[in-house]
């Protein structure tokens, strides 16, 4: 049997983004949100809803720009701190000694000891309720080589990536290789789409 808890925002696991920006001063900020995932294949497109008060919303709005960073488990206090500091009051980037690198292709900066990195031009802006959606067209992926797999695209495993747990507010590291997607239920009878 199941027992309602209400509606919240408890959808299990979260991902772990820093997202980076420029500020009206040329600074580079970053923030970590976990109200994001991917909205569209074509265009390929990612989504993030941050609040007004955040310091990254009023430079996505000005830059029309933003990168998703997405942090290895050796990088969890300084993706936790992110999530704790205000760029309008200090230099994140600075504080945690990480270096950020100016994108050739958006007005963004992203995390250069961050093994995978996300370039996005804004495309769409939704007023939600507290939060804004922001969605963004991915203009370019860029990837540590050391984590690359067998076919040419980043490895879970060697990516060792971590997610957030909204209910407890934890993060847990992700785990090993299970099954092969739009594989597995195949060997399941009766299984149809839909």
């Amino acid at each position: 049997m199941k027992k309602s808890l209400g509606a919240q925002t408890i959808l299990y696991p979260a991902p772990v983004w820093v997202i980076g920006t420029y500020d009206q001063e040329n600074k580079p900020n970053v923030m970590t949100a976990s109200w994001a995932g991917i909205c569209c294949s074509s265009p390929p497109c990612v989504s993030v809803s941050l609040r007004k008060a955040t310091y990254t919303f009023g430079n996505i709005t000005e830059r029309k720009a933003f990168t998703v960073n997405i942090p290895s488990k050796k990088y969890v206090q300084e993706a936790d701190y992110f999530g704790l500091a205000s760029g309008k009051n200090v230099n994140k980037l600075s504080a945690t000694a990480l270096t950020p690198v100016k994108s050739s292709l958006v007005d963004a900066p992203y995390i250069e000891e961050f093994p995978l990195v996300i370039e996005c031009k804004l495309l769409h802006t939704l007023e939600i309720g507290l939060h804004t959606l922001f969605v963004g067209e991915i203009i370019d992926v860029k990837s540590d080589e050391a984590i690359i797999g067998k076919n040419s695209m980043p490895d879970m495993e060697k990516l060792k990536t971590f997610l957030f747990s909204p209910g407890d507010r934890k993060y847990y590291k992700t785990g090993a290789y299970l099954a092969q997607a739009f594989s597995a239920g195949k060997e399941k009878k009766g299984t149809r789409n839909g």
